[in-house]
């Protein structure tokens, strides 16, 4: 998909004056077309110059002279590994620790107890992150599932995280954060689950027990879907927004059978539900919904 300009320029126009690598309408075009075909991603004209100053450091560390380089590279039957570096380069990572604290508040008081309960009776209990950055979503479930009950990793419970960017998987994988970005965390959970690595970084790393509640998966959420069983809740969050009106209606359409009956779908303060999955699902409070079943009409 190409965007709209009112004076569009010529294609060999520098898109980005004084810069190092010349940065072309053309090499945009291109680089919008791949990311909406790969990530479903809509870049419009206006981010020009955050997806040069995202990129050029992919050219410079690949020794390439200008973006038409790079654009032929990621084109060719070579650049695959190279498309997955541009999107991961192109997707916005913004995260915190309980971030939309009344989602936490719900899975604690009204998901969870009912769950909790069933894992001590043998149940299988399953969560997802669908767009879980660098690990700080997930590790809020998993902190709040172990407030209720700290035993958990002893249980059938997992939390699947799931997100395109190989990046940030791995820091969600390896539990390590800087102190400050823990602040969010409540003290006696961040005293329980945390602690503090002995290189002097100042940084933190997540309990075993903790570490060993999540399962960081690589996931484009317009592929393939590989999981099979359903999930009691799921987190998508702040991701739909960058997709397009249909694509934004199919994500919700395949997630909602994935969806246990009178299960828990939390998503981002500027998103809503559209298309088919509107009739699935109730609202349950702020950007909060729960899956229609026998006992819940509205």
């Amino acid at each position: 998909m190409s965007y709209q300009l009112s004076m569009r320029p010529a294609a060999k126009t520098a898109l980005v004056e004084n810069a190092e690598f010349l940065f072309t309408v053309h090499d945009l075009d291109l680089i919008v077309r791949i990311m909406m075909q790969e990530a479903g991603i809509s870049l419009s004209g206006a981010k020009a110059n955050l997806v040069y100053s995202r990129l050029a450091k992919r050219v410079r560390k690949l020794g390439l002279r200008d973006f038409a380089s790079y654009c032929k590279l990621v084109e060719s039957e070579d650049g695959h590994a190279e498309r997955g570096e541009m999107i991961a380069a192109l997707t916005t990572n913004v995260t915190r620790f309980f971030r939309e604290p009344h989602h936490f508040e719900h899975l604690r008081t009204k998901i969870l107890p009912p769950l909790v309960a069933a894992a001590k009776a043998g149940q299988r209990v399953r969560l997802w992150s669908a767009a879980c950055s660098s690990g700080q979503e997930p590790y809020s479930m998993a902190l709040t599932l172990l407030e209720l009950l700290p035993e958990a990793a002893r249980y059938d419970i997992k939390i699947l995280a799931t997100d395109i960017d190989p990046n940030v998987l791995a820091t969600g994988a390896a539990g390590m954060y800087e102190a400050n970005l823990l602040e969010p965390v409540p003290a006696p959970l961040r005293k329980n689950w945390f602690t503090p690595l002995s290189d002097g970084s100042g940084r933190l790393r997540a309990h075993a027990d903790l570490r060993a509640l999540i399962s960081f998966r690589r996931l484009n959420l317009i592929g393939d879907w590989p999981m099979r069983g359903r999930f009691n809740a799921i987190f998508c969050r702040n991701v739909v927004i960058y997709f397009e009106n249909v694509t934004q209606e199919r994500i919700w359409t395949r997630m909602t059978p994935l969806l246990e009956e009178d299960g828990a779908l939390y998503i981002g303060h500027s998103e809503r539900i559209s298309g088919p999955a509107e009739a699935l699902l109730a609202s349950d409070g702020i950007t909060i919904y729960r899956k229609r079943g026998a006992g819940r009409t509205k």
